[in-house]
């Protein structure tokens, strides 16, 4: 037999459970202490009842002491009501004890009522104070009562009057037992009544939860849609908004990955049917030169295709979730920005294109680093000899000159796409210009060029998948439409993003692609 997990046992642990474990203790111990108190305070009114009673009895016995004809005490005729009305009660093993003594001890003392073996009264008594006391007489538990108080006879002599009572303790105890249970069946009583409405009050409440439950298994294998809040409690409404929240992203997530597969295969089917015709064409082709003019052409069309099959993978990966922020080592954009200008060179000369480069570290007021003709040719004999000598020597850990804390390839990736698309979209003989700088508490790198831009009013719509920004050479009409929307999606996922603004230094024309990020913690806010 299996044994149910932790997991499972908590889940079976559910909220009426709870619920009552944690009042039903509570409740019990309340009740339990207000129980107590309850019998104490039960037992001290039954006991002064009943010694009220007593003490009334003997009160009556003490002023029933009268001096007689002959001048001496005796009781009189009251005393036998007192005794008649203080023996009519429920309560058995009563006694009454009524002696007078010389208050001078000349003579022994005198019974006039009662039992003279009554247990006495201890040390301390006297005056007009009543004296309580417990006690056993003939094998049973008494409450004792001795009132003590001084009558002159007929001659004027002091003596002494003591009156006894006693009363069996049974009575008291059966009163006491009686209030006990009736308080205990009370407490049980309203113990069952809050379990009773703890169990309603749960089921009530839940019961939209079990309408939640029956909805979202009604919609098992159908689109995800956010759930009702009808009659939902309102301690559980941020639980259904944060549902819905997540429903919402996924819903955007699968609408994305839709579109996504609608457009690769939409971008994939058209190169497919010209490489088959292409295909088809170099089969009949007899001439060795014809076959060899529509093989290139194949050619020039598969690298077209893997370029493309390359972006839409690099674009999936882009629009994965994005890392845990803080996650990623830091990076030097600066250093980034680099290498991707020295990996477009061959790129640029082939267009006949000025590619140039202005680091972080240069003086304001530093001309731009060009690097290409015979400029690159000195760049790229320094950068060997700067390589060189590294590798005679140890490396030296050099800090970051723009940190941020972002993933390297990802940032290499964002920068590759927009030069490639500056080169790509600047005629023959254009300039390029890569910057790296730190503004505003914040890392930029910069491509511009003085090709044909795009409309401000179009700048936005760039970034969607397989959109555009022209037409004719040059322009994004000879392009897969994946570049900004690949650099934009990398850019946020690792907390940044991308703006396009006018070209500066080429006469109005030509667009700025700028990377911004917010650098590592303990950077500079500014670079001077």
């Amino acid at each position: 037999m299996a044994t149910a997990t932790p997991e499972q046992r908590g889940a079976r642990f559910g909220i009426r459970a709870r619920l009552l474990t944690l009042l039903i203790p509570c409740i019990l111990a309340l009740l339990a202490f207000d129980s107590w108190n309850d019998l104490g305070a039960l037992r001290t009114q039954v006991q002064a009842g009943y010694d009220q009673a007593m003490l009334d009895t003997g009160r009556a016995l003490q002023r029933s002491v009268v001096a007689g004809p002959d001048g001496t005490l005796r009781l009189d005729s009251s005393a036998a009501q007192v005794l008649a009305l203080f023996e009519s009660g429920s309560a058995e093993h009563k006694h009454l004890h009524v002696d007078i003594a010389p208050l001078d001890r000349s003579a022994p003392a005198q019974l006039l009522m009662g039992d003279a073996d009554l247990p006495p009264p201890g040390a301390g008594g006297g005056g007009a104070d009543p004296q309580w006391y417990d006690s056993v007489y003939r094998g049973n538990e008494v409450r004792m009562l001795a009132l003590r108080s001084e009558l002159r006879d007929g001659q004027g002599r002091p003596w002494t009057v003591t009156v006894q009572a006693a009363e069996g303790t049974k009575p008291r105890a059966v009163a006491e037992s009686a209030a006990l249970r009736q308080a205990l069946v009370r407490d049980a009583r309203m113990v069952v009544l809050v379990v009773v409405l703890v169990a309603l009050g749960v089921t009530w409440s839940l019961r939209p939860l079990r309408r939640l439950r029956r909805e979202v298994r009604a919609r098992r294998g159908q689109a995800p849609q956010p759930l009702t809040l009808a009659g939902v409690p309102r301690e559980v409404a941020p639980l259904v908004d944060a549902i819905n929240e997540q429903v919402a992203s996924y819903r955007e997530l699968l609408d994305a990955q839709s579109q996504f597969l609608a457009d690769a295969s939409h971008q994939l089917r058209t190169p497919l049917a010209i490489m088959l015709t292409q295909a088809s064409v170099a089969l009949r082709e007899k001439e060795p030169a014809q076959m060899r003019t529509t093989l290139r052409a194949m050619v020039t069309q598969l690298e077209r295709s893997r370029r493309l099959s390359e972006q839409l993978l690099s674009l999936a990966h882009a629009s994965e979730v994005a890392p845990a922020a803080g996650s990623h080592p830091v990076a030097d954009l600066n250093a980034i920005a680099r290498d991707v200008v020295l990996q477009h060179l061959q790129l640029a000369h082939e267009k006949e294109q000025d590619l140039g480069w202005i680091d972080v570290r240069d003086p304001p007021g530093d001309e731009r680093m060009p690097v290409d003709g015979e400029d690159d040719e000195e760049a790229d004999a320094a950068l060997e000899e700067e390589e060189a000598a590294a590798s005679d020597e140890p490396p030296v850990a050099t800090p970051p000159a723009v940190p941020v804390r972002a993933s390297a390839p990802e940032l290499h990736e964002v920068l590759a796409n927009l030069v490639h698309n500056a080169i790509a979209h600047t005629p023959e003989g254009g300039h390029i210009t890569v910057r790296v700088s730190i503004a505003n508490g914040q890392a930029q790198a910069e491509v511009s060029d003085d090709g044909p831009g795009i409309a401000p009013e179009r700048r936005d719509e760039v970034f969607g998948r397989f959109r555009q920004g022209g037409e004719g050479k040059g322009s994004r009409g000879s392009s897969t439409g994946l570049g900004l929307a690949i650099a934009r999606a990398y850019a946020r996922r690792n907390g940044g993003d991308i703006v396009l603004a006018d070209a500066q230094g080429h006469g109005g024309k030509g667009l700025r692609a700028i990377l911004q990020l917010p650098l590592a913690e303990g950077a500079p806010a500014s670079v001077n």
